[in-house]
């Protein structure tokens, strides 16, 4: 049973770090060419973060990008896997939170926002991280 659960913690590593580098792959306009993806997600950002300052709105979408590239990396290679799930975790419940004040609970229900925070929580309180450099770190 053991060997099955540690495939599972790296499946759900590496599933949690392609649910955040898609859509920056995406945004940056690299799935579909589009020359004005950072331009449209700039202003989802704002549609998103209704409630925030039109002049905070880029830098919300340029910290939101770059936790999201970073959790990712670091979840994909296993350093840090405890904090970076954390930090996924909180990045997208503060995220499910600012889209149901904005657009209601169906819309990130229907993006499984919910699941992706509670996914990445569940991987921040796994009790080791088989095939990472964490591991490779506690055996030196």
């Amino acid at each position: 049973m053991k060997k099955y659960q540690d495939l599972a913690i790296l499946l759900l590593r590496v599933a949690t770090a392609a649910n955040f580098l898609s859509p920056v792959a995406s945004r940056l306009g690299f799935w579909d060419g589009d020359a004005n993806a950072w331009q449209n997600f700039v202003a989802y950002t704002g549609e998103v973060n209704s409630f925030a300052p039109t002049a905070v709105v880029p830098l919300l979408a340029v910290v939101a990008t770059t936790l999201e590239v970073v959790f990712a990396l670091l979840l994909l290679v296993g350093y840090k896997t405890r904090w970076a799930a954390v930090g996924a975790s909180v990045l997208t419940l503060l995220f499910a939170l600012a889209m149901t004040y904005s657009f209601g609970v169906k819309a990130p229900l229907d993006y499984a926002v919910f699941v992706d925070c509670t996914s990445a929580f569940l991987l921040a309180t796994m009790p080791a991280y088989r095939w990472s450099l964490d591991e490779w770190q506690n055996r030196s």
